[in-house]
């Protein structure tokens, strides 16, 4: 392995690993914001990832970068908290005979790019953020997310695409 902290933190050194979690926590839980259904628990999925990514560090491969690593963790982890969330939504619906509001068909022009985001697949939503927001590369984005690198360029396109009708943004293409 050719990052020292790395290799220190799989030998066991807690202070190593705590140095690549204060090296990489802030841009884990940028990311982890721009994918929960409540924003307040993004600290609590990145902190998850982290005590993930200590316990699994022997599973990552060399070349592949730490944050991209712990990233990947987050995403998946944003998946199950995502499935939680609608599990629990649909039982509150059902429970009270409320209809979804969800899907609106109209929407206020001035919506907010928090709010558009939250309207996307949480893939798509995924892949803008790392892409758009994040300033990864597609092919590093399609490592995080575990899907083929076609996949990541199709959910950014379909994503900008409905965040540009969402907000109003003419199609220049």
């Amino acid at each position: 392995m050719s990052d020292p902290l790395i290799k220190r933190a799989r030998e066991g050194s807690s202070d190593a690993f705590s140095r690549l979690v204060a090296d990489h926590q802030q841009a884990v839980r940028a990311f982890v914001r721009r994918l929960c259904a409540v924003p307040d628990d993004a600290d609590d999925l990145a902190q998850e990832a982290f005590v993930t990514a200590w316990t699994n560090l022997h599973k990552l491969r060399e070349g592949v970068a730490f944050k991209t690593f712990v990233c990947g963790i987050a995403y998946r982890k944003a998946l199950n908290d995502r499935k939680r969330f609608n599990r629990s939504g649909a039982r509150d619906t059902e429970w009270s005979g409320l209809q979804d509001q969800s899907r609106s068909s109209t929407v206020d022009a001035r919506l907010t790019v928090h709010a558009a985001l939250q309207t996307l697949p949480i893939d798509q939503r995924a892949a803008i953020s790392l892409c758009v927001a994040a300033d990864y590369s597609h092919a590093e984005a399609a490592d995080i997310l575990g899907l083929p690198l076609g996949t990541i360029k199709s959910h950014i396109l379909k994503g900008r695409a409905r965040l540009n009708a969402l907000l109003g943004v003419p199609d220049d293409q």
